[in-house]
């Protein structure tokens, strides 16, 4: 199978559904740790009405699966989980690169941080 290789801005504002094809938001942002090169975090919005009351939600990127025929990103996750998460207000971002708070957030998400597996002159 070939890559899919999309442009950031052809999935920022996709829905993004679980595999039960429940809709948990949309693709607000995506974040990019440019010294590895790497993806970081998809930043979920959800809730709201035409951005106003919206929460949003940074998820490590390792979760997500395009479905490019869809226009979706798919997440193996429950609702529930962001019912339970610390997300953020629009107008508040966090500090994306405080490796402290990036800890919390894939330990909430049960995953390994994506620079876990960097060499250490990279982090």
């Amino acid at each position: 199978m070939p890559p899919i290789v999309l442009s950031g801005s052809t999935l920022t504002g996709d829905d993004i559904v679980n595999t039960a094809g429940d809709k948990l938001g949309t693709l607000k942002e995506i974040m990019i740790d440019f010294e590895p090169g790497k993806v970081a975090y998809g930043v979920l919005a959800r809730g709201g009405v035409a951005g106003i009351g919206e929460k949003l939600f940074a998820v490590p990127w390792s979760l997500f699966r395009v479905d490019p025929d869809r226009h979706e990103l798919v997440l193996d996750l429950d609702e529930e989980v962001f019912d339970d998460s610390p997300g953020f207000d629009p107008d508040n971002w966090p500090q994306f690169s405080d490796l402290e708070w990036g800890a919390d957030v894939h330990q909430r998400f049960g995953v390994d941080p994506y620079w876990a597996d960097l060499p250490t002159d990279s982090v």
